[in-house]
């Protein structure tokens, strides 16, 4: 999908997107980073969706204002690492790990974000990998597969086959909140649905839930605004 830069204070990023079900110009900020998608009709001209997003600017600077800005991960931010503070601190190590209050990076600053970033996928993995063998095993269920993607709609998913995808993001959030995620996908495991039957699997695989359901709902936005590589 193409992206435009609108100019203003500040430039505006437009990622346009064309939908042969689309019959007007539609404008859509998602609340977890702020990113702007202007869906428009198939045949519709590029110039007229981008007079459209410039008649509609300060309703969207107003909207990315509310959803919150990106930060980027650098030397020296302050990053949730399994729901604790770590500051992001250049060191002569040769892997990034975490030490007292600190997330250790070798190398160069301009490349630090992107070695947190993977070793924050390193670490999700073996966390999610771990809870979702201890639920399988607790429900009586294997899963297929286990994979970690970036999604901004949902923490997670199950497949009929058995496979679970979590985004990867949840490695910030506290270490109960990534195990109620990985106990809900794994109840999918029985249920395919969100039905009673299916609430009463997950309480069973993880009593008090609800909390770490709540926590995501509140914070889990604020995971999504940290952004690795820059743009």
């Amino acid at each position: 999908m193409p992206e435009h830069i609108l100019d203003g204070e500040p430039p505006l990023a437009i990622t346009l997107r064309r939908s042969a079900r689309a019959r007007r110009f539609s404008l859509r900020v998602s609340r977890l980073d702020g990113r702007v998608t202007l869906s428009m009709p198939a045949r519709a001209h590029e110039a007229e969706a981008l007079d459209f997003a410039r008649s509609k600017a300060a309703w969207l600077r107003a909207m990315i204002s509310e959803a919150g800005e990106r930060e980027t991960v650098g030397i020296g931010t302050r990053l949730p690492v399994e729901g604790r503070p770590l500051a992001v601190t250049a060191a002569p190590v040769r892997a990034v790990r975490a030490e007292g209050g600190a997330l250790l990076v070798p190398g160069t600053a301009d490349r630090a974000g992107r070695r947190v970033q993977a070793f924050l996928k390193l670490l999700a993995r073996d966390r999610l990998w771990v809870a979702s063998r201890v639920h399988a095993g607790r429900l009586g269920r294997p899963f297929s597969r286990l994979t970690l993607r970036d999604t901004r709609s949902r923490w997670g998913s199950c497949t009929q086959d058995g496979g679970l995808m979590y985004s990867w993001r949840l490695i910030m959030a506290p270490p109960e909140v990534l195990d109620y995620v990985a106990a809900h996908e794994v109840a999918h495991l029985a249920e395919m649905n969100h039905s009673p039957a299916f609430w009463g699997t997950v309480a069973e695989l993880l009593p008090g839930y609800a909390r770490h359901r709540q926590w995501l709902k509140r914070n889990g936005a604020a995971l999504h605004r940290w952004d690795f590589v820059g743009r």
